[in-house]
């Protein structure tokens, strides 16, 4: 049945990837939902596994409470963030900074900054050079439900369709069914599956929604310099740690909500 018109007819529908809610294409249309530019989008990516986030999935914003929404754009206001407007790096650098001095009274480190550098660029997959004001909002909608709700708090967001896809991503990473992965396992679970899909072919072979392998000219690898400099012992023993399904969920939570808006753009970035 269409969320929006409450008639089930016939006619193809629309599900949402996310939530169980299904439109009519001329609902979305006569709402304003489907554009002409998204419009061709939706039609390709609805009924793949790719799939399509409904307008309620599509904004994180909507998760947030109205005190949360009110702490965020009041740090906006704080940091002089002009709303509706695009931000560059230096825009973006400079709003960490100030958040960052704001809430620990003392400067961002060279590491933090390369970080939130990192971030700016996967929040810009075109490389425009700037970031749009709905992926930067997306953005510290997620940072702001990281910082202020509990882990299970945040569990209880996630639908049954985000449970399943992950658990599916689990059960082919426990390659003995022993119920345990390794954390190493787990860390390229968060690059590869639980973040924006890519235009190119999937190298795993999981089936699981809006979400793809890591490109090698992502943000995530290109900027990973560091990591690929871990000792053989280190690496040993990440891969040591086993992780079990619900701590899996729980470390990977924040970033299969980040993976729900239709945007291209990397909403949350994973550490590399």
């Amino acid at each position: 049945m269409c969320e929006i018109c409450e008639v089930w007819t016939a006619e193809s529908l629309f599900p949402c990837r996310v939530c169980s809610r299904v439109y009519h294409d001329g609902c979305l249309r006569r709402m304003g939902y489907l554009q002409n530019d998204s419009a061709v989008e939706v039609t390709e990516t609805a009924h793949t596994e790719t799939g399509w986030s409904c307008y309620y999935c599509d904004n994180l914003n909507l998760l947030l409470t109205e005190e949360e929404m009110y702490s965020l754009m009041e740090t906006l206001r704080h940091c002089k963030i002009i709303p509706e407007t695009c931000l560059t790096l230096d825009d973006f650098l400079h709003y960490k900074h100030l958040v960052h001095k704001q809430q620990f009274e003392r400067p961002m480190a060279e590491a933090q900054e390369e970080q939130a550098a990192l971030q700016f660029s996967a929040l810009d997959p075109d490389k425009k050079g700037h970031i749009e004001w709905q992926d930067f909002l997306s953005h510290e909608s997620i940072q702001l439900l990281q910082k202020l709700r509990p882990q299970n708090a945040l569990l209880r967001l996630l639908t049954t369709k985000e449970r399943e896809r992950a658990r599916a991503a689990f059960l082919a990473l426990d390659q003995d069914s022993d119920g345990f992965i390794g954390e190493g396992e787990c860390r390229r679970a968060r690059h590869a599956w639980f973040r924006k899909h890519q235009k190119e072919m999937p190298s795993c072979n999981v089936s699981i929604s809006h979400v793809g392998p890591m490109s090698e000219s992502s943000p995530a690898s290109s900027g990973s310099g560091k990591s690929q400099e871990k000792t053989p012992l280190v690496v040993e023993q990440e891969e040591a740690r086993p992780v079990d399904w619900p701590s899996f969920l729980q470390e990977n939570v924040a970033y299969i909500l980040a993976a729900r808006p239709n945007s291209a753009a990397l909403h949350l970035q994973p550490p590399a």
